[in-house]
């Protein structure tokens, strides 16, 4: 059974180290904290340098009294021999409670101990205390040169105190704890004051998130920038645009469902009818003209569910943008050779004009649907007998793509209109479905071309496509 806990104790802790450490307050916590606490581990050492520089200069201050006190009771009787009186003022001002034991010597100038330990360490510096070692333990030593009147010559005795650092070590830890408490004291209120300012600065945002919860999944309704702080405005017109975006691309899809199953409804349902009729009918020729009949409508029909797809896939955002190296001249030829047999079968001249490769960027396959097409609307729409001319040209910035007719042509006013889905122009032959042209406005568009419609010079339709250019790279491939 502790095998089993252990495994899940794991488990918990790794989930809640996920949810901390991806949740804002944390992270705006931390990056406040952290920093505070580098820099009051920055200013810990330094106050610790600094307890122990003022706890070295009272030590030496104590020394240097205690020094001249002790001084100051040489005396020299009338044989001129040194003496001295330690005064007990000289070693009880070290008696602060720590049990610290005092060292003292004098020495002449001649160098003969008058009084105390003679094997006490020198300092190197006279006035200036020094750390050592004496009998095993750890001393502050300070050594005073002093006057003394009355010796045959004037002279100096040299005067060494020094003491044990419990006093000392006392004194750096409680200058120390006092800047260590008032830093932690610091750190615990300012992590405090940051939760509290975070739970309140993050109060709008944490609005914005329920309202956006709140909200039907039909229901797209712009929210107020006026809410958060002006840091997240940008945040909410992002959002607002976001939902325009969806709302329009919801609409558009809607209205394509409509209109698809508009036009699905009328095939359809010939469809149908004929099948019915071809299997009542017992006349064999009556019943070879309806299934003629109904292969012909199942091709439109099909048409129709390909285009309808082909339109779909065209749409922004439908599928992941490609940026294929196309050359146009190639892929218009390939086309033209699917199409051959249609344009013999209908007596239609079908011609090709291009002189060198044309490079375009952009989705190869969707190119390709446009071509298709063009050539498809320019052969339906041209009566028997006529003709048909695309052409590929190749400038500085664009390539063009030019299929001309001597079709009905469009006129001026329907021209914009041509565009738009489903749309036909009465007095035509009814034999296409309105996405043709629809189809080459979404491709033209996602390869941010142009398109444009014109009159040939014999009447019929012109219809120019310019695509940007590019120069070739042999180092990648090249879709045709």
């Amino acid at each position: 059974m502790a095998s089993d806990g252990k495994p899940q104790t794991q488990s918990k802790f790794r989930r809640l180290w996920k949810r901390l450490s991806e949740s804002l307050r944390v992270q705006l916590l931390l990056w406040i904290v952290l920093p505070l606490i580098g820099v009051i581990c920055v200013n810990l050492v330094i106050s610790f340098q600094s307890a122990e520089a003022t706890a070295d200069l009272v030590s030496d201050q104590l020394l240097l009294a205690s020094a001249r006190v002790i001084a100051e009771a040489v005396t020299v009787d009338t044989n001129g021999t040194v003496a001295v009186d330690i005064p007990p003022a000289a070693l009880e001002m070290f008696d602060i409670g720590h049990g610290d034991r005092v060292f003292y010597r004098v020495l002449t100038a001649w160098g003969t101990l008058v009084s105390g330990f003679d094997n006490l360490p020198e300092p190197k510096k006279e006035q200036v205390g020094e750390d050592a070692v004496f009998r095993d333990s750890p001393v502050r030593v300070l050594t005073l040169n002093h006057p003394v009147i009355g010796l045959a010559r004037d002279a100096e005795v040299s005067v060494s105190v020094a003491v044990t650092l419990n006093g000392e070590r006392a004194m750096r830890q409680r200058l120390w704890l006092s800047d260590f408490t008032k830093q932690v004291l610091l750190v615990l209120v300012a992590g405090f004051v940051a939760i509290v300012g975070l739970q309140r600065g993050l109060t709008p945002v944490l609005r914005l998130r329920d309202a956006v919860r709140e909200q039907g999944r039909e229901r797209l309704d712009p929210f107020s920038p006026e809410t958060v702080q002006t840091e997240l405005r940008p945040l909410v017109h992002a959002l607002n645009d976001y939902m325009e975006r969806v709302q329009s691309q919801m609409a558009a899809q809607r209205r394509f469902v409509s209109n698809a199953a508009h036009q699905l409804r009328t095939p359809l349902t010939l469809v149908a009818t004929q099948a019915s009729f071809a299997a009542r009918e017992q006349d064999n020729d009556r019943r070879n003209e309806a299934l003629q009949a109904l292969r012909s409508s199942t091709k439109q029909l099909a048409r129709l569910a390909s285009q309808l797809l082909t339109l779909s896939r065209a749409e922004p955002g439908s599928r992941r943008p490609r940026r294929d190296r196309v050359d146009m001249t190639a892929a218009t030829r390939q086309v033209l050779d699917t199409y051959a047999e249609t344009a013999l079968r209908r007596q239609i001249d079908l011609g090709f004009e291009a002189s060198e490769p044309a490079f375009v960027e952009g989705d190869g396959p969707m190119l390709s649907e446009m071509i298709v097409n063009l050539i498809d609307n320019a052969l339906r729409y041209t009566p028997v007998g006529g003709t048909v001319t695309v052409s590929v040209s190749k400038g500085d910035e664009w390539v063009q793509l030019r299929v001309e007719d001597n079709g009905p042509g469009i006129p001026d006013d329907e021209r914009a209109k041509v565009f738009e889905r489903f749309y036909r122009i009465m007095d035509v032959q009814p034999e296409g479905s309105g996405l043709g042209l629809a189809i080459v406005k979404e491709v033209v568009d996602g390869a941010d071309g142009t398109v444009s419609l014109g009159t040939s010079p014999s009447g019929g339709l012109t219809v120019d496509i310019k695509l940007p250019t590019i120069k070739q790279d042999r180092s990648e491939p090249v879709l045709s």
